[in-house]
Formats: structure tokens, C-alpha cells, sequence
């Protein structure tokens, strides 16, 4: 408000995931890069520092650590893989959820509130790293004919079916995946953290800048309720960390299956 007179209330926008340079004339160093050197710091100490004094008797970062990486490999790798293979993947499965689940709940830690994949450039790095290593793993098992027949000539269909049933697999398989599996995490990083900018500046221009009392009650009510999508945003951020990472097991194992 500028001298009782309310100001025009600017909705959050595309713009709003725009970053500045952290310092001055290192333009690529910006608030994303920033968190997600940070998450890998965090990951590389906790992991290290729960396994560097291992002991029968687990310390309390030693459980934790434990867990997470069982998580990872019983509950997905295993479980998605099913094949004797799984363990090849587990190191690559469990840093891959882990860097995306931190920079995920970035969004909702205090002086960050930065989701770094609601850049989709990062959830395309993302992806194309997952797509390199099913893609080569299955190269590498069946041969790249052997593989190329694998993932687009099913198994029992007609051989008169081939012509359409070739390039639906291939687009199918080959090229969407990475697509997807990117368009997936960013769209839910973006709608999220935008939905969530929505309803708390909205809360906070309606109680300091409106000039109405019922508006401030209203802008009460809402920044309560941004509050609330703040919990169901950090669900949806650990939802999508382990979807990621799910997808990105069912693929391997897809490629190293003997039959499709």
C-alpha cells in the first residue's frame, strides 16, 4: 500500500522461476545449480557417514542410512528389475531418487523454497541419463539388433501386424520415455510451487495491501490454506522422486528381460 491507496496485486507467473546470477558476472551460477550442489554435498555426507563407523549395533545414521538405501534397492530395484541383475543398478537407483527427492523438498525449506526441476532443462538431464543407461544396458545384453527387435516386435503378434505394430513400439519405447519421464517431474515441480506461490503472496497482499479488513480476513484464511498445500506439495515432491525412479527400474529391467 502506498499512501493508503492499495497497490495492484501481480499474480506469480513463468517470470517467478526466473533467477538471478548468485554473484556478480558468473551467470550460470544460479539458485538451482546452487541447490542441487548442495544436495549432492548433503547425499555424499550422509551416506559416508553412515557407513564409515558400520557397526552390528547401527548408530542412529548408520539405521538411517540403511534404510534408505534397503528402501531403494528392496522396494524398487528389486522389485521393478526382478531379475538377478537388480544390484548392478542399486548405487545409480539410489542416488538418482535421492538427488531428486532433496531437490524436490528444496521447495519447502525455509530460505530456499526453490524446486530445482521445476526447470525442465534439469528434469531433461534428468531423463536422458536414465534413457542412456536402459538403452545401453540392453545394447549391451541382447546386441543392438537383438535389442532393437526387443523392444519393438512383441512377442505372439502376427507377423501382418509388424508394419504397425514396429513404429507405435518404437515411438513408444525408444522415444517418449525420456519425454515423459522428464515432463512428469517437472510439470508437478512447476503447477506445485506455482500453486503455492498463488495462495500465500495472495494471502499476503490481501492482509497488508488490500486496505480491507474483510480482504484481510479472507487473506488469513487463504495464507492458512497455502500453508496446507505446502504439506500436500511435500507429498507430492517424495511421490514424484520415487515415480522417477520406479520408471526409470521398470525400464532397465524391460531392457534386460529376455522376452517383451
Amino acid at each position: 500500500m502506498i499512501a493508503g491507496v492499495p497497490t495492484e496485486f501481480t499474480p506469480p507467473g513463468p517470470e517467478s522461476f526466473d533467477t538471478l546470477p548468485i554473484i556478480d558476472g558468473v551467470d550460470w551460477f544460479t539458485k538451482p545449480v546452487l541447490v542441487a550442489a548442495l544436495s549432492v554435498v548433503v547425499i555424499v555426507w550422509f551416506f559416508w557417514g553412515a557407513s564409515r563407523k558400520a557397526a552390528v549395533v547401527p548408530s542412529k545414521l548408520q539405521f538411517a542410512g540403511e534404510l534408505g538405501y534397503n528402501f531403494v534397492r528392496n522396494s524398487i530395484a528389486r522389485d521393478a528389475i526382478g531379475s538377478a541383475e537388480y544390484m548392478k543398478y542399486v548405487p545409480y537407483l539410489t542416488g538418482l531418487f535421492f538427488f531428486i527427492l532433496l531437490n524436490n523438498v528444496a521447495a519447502t525449506v525455509p530460505l530456499i523454497q526453490f524446486p530445482t526441476f521445476s526447470h525442465v532443462g534439469w528434469a531433461y538431464v534428468a531423463a536422458i541419463m536414465s534413457w542412456v543407461i536402459y538403452n545401453a544396458v540392453g545394447i549391451r545384453k541382447h546386441g543392438a539388433w537383438g535389442y532393437f527387435k526387443h523392444q519393438t516386435m512383441p512377442a505372439g503378434v502376427p507377423a501382418w501386424l509388424m508394419p504397425l505394430m514396429i513404429p507405435i513400439e518404437f515411438i513408444s519405447n525408444i522415444l517418449v520415455r525420456p519425454v515423459s519421464l522428464s515432463l512428469r517431474l517437472f510439470a508437478n515441480m512447476f503447477a506445485g510451487h506455482i500453486l503455492l506461490l498463488v495462495f500465500v503472496l495472495g494471502g499476503e497482499y490481501m492482509v497488508f495491501e488490500a486496505g480491507s479488513i474483510g480482504l484481510a480476513g479472507v487473506g488469513v484464511v487463504t495464507f492458512l490454506m497455502g500453508i496446507a498445500i505446502a504439506g500436500l506439495e511435500l507429498f507430492v515432491q517424495c511421490i514424484q522422486a520415487y515415480i522417477f525412479v520406479v520408471l526409470t527400474a521398470q525400464y532397465i529391467g524391460s531392457a534386460i528381460a529376455e522376452d517383451h
